[in-house]
């Protein structure tokens, strides 16, 4: 026993450097869990902790211990096989006979090959070199699996990083103690300091770590410039739910979409220019609408009978309703790049073609009234679209207050389309709860629809790039709402416009582009007024947008602007009026805005980092303190550094710790007169308190050996005055002083 025992210390770095290696591989068991079956990953974690195991506790030459590892890793294959249900033989001959053994041998390969890549990162990774050789490769190897597939691998990254530093650390004290054996003898003594300091510098990484601030890149990386320069698109994802490893079909940039019952993914933002629009105002520049939801995106198809023929200068009868006044403005569109789109784009509503490009018919123009859309005719397949047009367009001016006050059966006193009430059979039910929960302030359709729009720009937060491994509901609106909680204006109009409709209040999807840049940028004020004059906008694909738009009854569509940071320019005919909410409601939505903690619906790794981050904080507190109570004596006499303006002597502190004693000797009631000495007030104190003098009459002696004899003052001495000080103040105590 004694004899393992010494061979378990003088092996006890190479044990620690196999815990390393161990968890590297983990990290990889980590990352194929989602490829392989469960009995595959089961039989190399069951290789992997044989190894591990027979390598630290058996301390026999390598060749016999690899004929110990293999046996013992084909029958836990076989056991483990046996425990999950699969068909193994029994016997060799009889494996060989059914054929059973074939089946056995895939699971074999996949742990006899963990097992021997174990085995050549212990006995070949034995330098600081090849560590950090090994520790950059998977690192580098996680970064592009990261990058180019759908699965995310920032957690195992971070795990091969503290590993690493782990696994340098180890090797740094194994060639200290070859190389300097004296030393290591000598360190060997205050293992509690070495662990310490260790533990220390972790934390202090960890605690950065976790508190850096989460910045974008300033620069692309190469082979993102390289894709955008060469025109491929980028990865995305569309659903989430494939669970493949590359995904390209679903890579995008973004732009005017084409495909609208697959929404979702991410894209990268594509700033080629589109179209100028040559306005007097600013405005959405719309193109088409959607009514059909079908639990993934929108699936409205095209029937050509709803649509008219157009003649230039022909009045276009649109959905505007005639209860509401509207603004005539002009726009020229100018067309920047040679893109088919599949209408023409203008501000809402279009109510005339003013003019067109001589080579193109206008004949292949069709009119869509229901919507409000200036379609162009797909037949043939690629028709020539117009470089340049002129459209009138109608623009609302919205009654705000007046729309704020009908109630829902003073909107809609007529039957309602039920294609804007639309909703999949298996619609989510706890959406409709929340729009429900949402609204439960307001009092009119239109301040629930304001709640609604205050709803999701408050508690959902914008970006091209969400986080889909968060996703689990098979729903597109549900799933934003409940477990993504992020996105771009795809997932916010669409979500907007299933829960109005929740509520019974028709709404449609429209999707077209945001204003674009204009040199002067200009904006529309609250009653109708620019406060600028017009201009031409540049519209780019970065532009491309989506919104919503909400049937009032006869006060017709009216559009409304749900994500975050964008403005929707419109004309109000008074002032906006806010919907009504209680300070109960307000403070409920306060506290509704303030950070919450990670809850399990992120995942795990965010508690993870919690506790890392407690624990490293109470490790570096535990440091501070005890670098304070090392630093006692230091602050102890800082003041009296700071009056003597020099490092002081041990006389010095005889005396500082004197003067600390007659103060609080002082607070308790025995009080020096200003003639007397200091050893005619000790002696007066010792005739009135006799208890006093087996304390006073040494700290006196040590006082007047320290300011008047030449005799050196020993280190220890104003130690003693601090002990004889601690024992005056409980002799004070005990006695009463008048």
């Amino acid at each position: 026993m004694r004899s393992w025992i010494q061979k378990f210390s003088l092996s006890f770095f190479y044990i620690l450097s196999l815990l390393w290696i161990w968890l590297i591989l983990l990290q990889w068991v980590s990352y194929s869990e989602s490829l392989l079956y469960e009995e595959t990953t089961a039989s190399i974690i069951v290789a992997l902790a044989i190894t591990a195991i027979t390598e630290s506790l058996v301390f026999i030459k390598r060749g016999f211990r690899m004929l110990i590892q293999l046996p013992l890793i084909i029958y836990a294959v076989y056991r483990t096989l046996e425990k999950y249900g699969n068909p193994v033989p029994s016997s060799l001959l009889e494996g060989l006979e059914s054929g059973e053994l074939l089946e056995f041998l895939p699971y074999l390969w996949f742990a006899a090959a963990s097992w021997a890549i174990f085995l050549f990162i212990a006995v070949w990774a034995n330098n600081k070199r090849r560590i950090l050789l090994v520790i950059g490769l998977n690192i580098v190897a996680f970064a592009v699996l990261d990058s180019f597939t759908t699965i995310v691998l920032w957690d195992e990254t971070a795990w091969i990083v503290a590993v690493g530093m782990g696994w340098l650390v180890t090797e740094h004290f194994n060639r200290f103690r070859k190389r300097f054996p004296l030393g290591w003898r000598k360190l060997r003594e205050y293992p509690i300091k070495i662990i310490g300091n260790i533990l220390v510098i972790f934390s202090l990484i960890i605690l950065a770590g976790i508190n850096m601030p989460n910045i974008q890149p300033a620069l692309t990386d190469p082979y993102t410039a390289w894709r955008e320069w060469n025109g491929i698109p980028l990865s995305g994802s569309v659903s989430g739910l494939g669970g493949g490893i590359l995904d390209v079909s679903v890579e995008s940039m973004s732009g005017y979409g084409r495909e609208d019952n697959e929404l979702g993914g991410g894209f990268n933002f594509d700033y080629s220019p589109v179209m100028t629009v040559a306005s007097k105002e600013r405005s959405y520049w719309r193109g088409e609408t959607r009514a059909q939801y079908s639990g993934t995106g929108w699936s409205d198809k095209q029937r050509r009978r709803d649509s008219e023929e157009v003649e230039l200068g022909e009045a276009l009868s649109g959905d505007l309703s005639g209860k509401i006044d509207t603004k005539t403005v002009q726009q020229t569109v100018t067309m920047l790049n040679d893109s088919v789109y599949p209408v023409l784009f203008g501000a809402y509503s279009i109510s005339k073609l003013d003019r067109l490009d001589p080579d193109v018919d206008n004949g292949m123009l069709r009119w869509k009234g229901e919507s409000s859309e200036l379609h162009l005719n797909s037949e043939p397949k690629r028709p020539n679209y117009p470089k340049t047009y002129t459209v009138t367009s109608e623009i609302p001016v919205i009654p705000v207050e007046e729309l704020s006050a009908q109630a829902y059966d003073q909107l809609f006193t007529g039957p309602i389309d039920e294609a804007y009430l639309q909703k999949p059979s298996d619609f989510p039910e706890r959406v409709e709860m929340l729009a429900e929960e949402v609204t439960a302030a307001g009092d009119t359709p239109y301040e629930k629809v304001m709640l609604l729009q205050q709803y999701l720009q408050n508690n959902f937060t914008y970006t091209n790039t969400p986080d889909l491994t968060r996703r689990e509901s098979t729903d597109f609106v549900d799933a934003f709402l409940f477990e993504v909680k992020e996105g771009y204006c795809d997932y916010f109009s669409t979500s907007m416009v299933m829960m109005t409709r929740s509520l019974g209040i028709p709404a449609r999807w429209v999707k077209g582009y945001a204003p674009g840049n204009i040199p002067s940028q200009e904006f529309m004020s609250q009653n109708g007024q620019s406060n600028s004059a017009s201009g031409s906008y540049t519209v780019t694909n970065a532009d491309a947008h989506s919104w919503v738009e909400v049937y009032f009854g006869d006060y017709g569509w009216i559009p409304i602007e749900t994500t975050p940071g964008f403005n929707m320019p419109i004309l109000a005919g008074g002032e906006s009026l806010e919907p009504i909410v209680s300070e109960k409601e307000k403070e409920k939505a306060e506290e509704e805005e303030e950070p919450v903690l990670p809850s399990e619906e992120t995942g795990g790794s965010s508690s993870l980092y919690m506790i890392l981050g407690i624990i490293s904080g109470a490790v570096i507190l535990a440091w501070i303190g005890y670098i304070l109570w090392r630093m006692r004596f230091n602050l102890r006499f800082f003041s009296a550094r700071l009056r003597a303006g020099k490092p002081l002597t041990p006389a010095d502190k005889v005396i500082a710790e004197t003067e600390r004693w007659l103060r609080y000797a002082h607070r308790r009631g025995l009080k020096r007169d200003t003639h007397e000495t200091l050893r005619e007030s000790v002696s007066r104190w010792e005739s009135l308190y006799p208890p006093l003098s087996r304390s006073l009459t040494p700290l006196l002696r040590k006082f007047e050996a320290a300011r008047y004899s030449p005799i050196h003052i020993m280190e220890e001495e104003w130690r003693a005055v601090q002990s004889e000080a601690d024992q005056l103040k409980k002799s004070i105590k005990s006695v009463r002083i008048s």
